[in-house]
């Protein structure tokens, strides 16, 4: 039991990870916009400040390639996990266990049933 808890809050542990990454992501688009939009707003001036330029656009740059990277380790993750393959955060395969067995005991159930009246119908010596 104390291990079923442990691999919950392990998971739960997990998951706050993931979520965390995604809200890091966020801020991250964010920055790439801002950069751009400052990009923007100083090209629409007469004479732009082009070590502003430069630098607002290697951050952008680097936004975008971090944004492009951690897009690219979340479709990994969800990837892994849809497919049920084993690891360290899904349930998904034990569930998806849990659920066969079931359907077998549901199965053993009904063909036991069948051949109870079965013997039930033959007459007896």
């Amino acid at each position: 039991m104390a291990a079923a808890a442990a691999a919950g809050a392990h998971s739960l542990g997990l998951a706050n990870e993931r979520l965390r990454l995604l809200e890091e992501l966020e801020r991250e688009i964010g920055a790439a916009l801002q950069c751009a939009g400052t990009v923007i707003l100083e090209l629409s001036k007469e004479k732009p400040n082009e070590r502003l330029l430069d630098r607002q656009a290697a951050q952008f740059a680097a936004s975008v390639q971090k944004v492009e990277a951690e897009l690219s380790a979340q479709i990994r993750y969800l990837t892994q996990v849809a497919t049920g393959q084993p690891h360290e955060g899904s349930s998904y395969s034990a569930r998806k266990d849990c659920q066969m067995a079931l359907n077998r005991v549901d199965y053993a159930r009904l063909k036991l049933g069948e051949l109870c009246r079965a013997c039930e119908q033959s007459p007896q010596p």
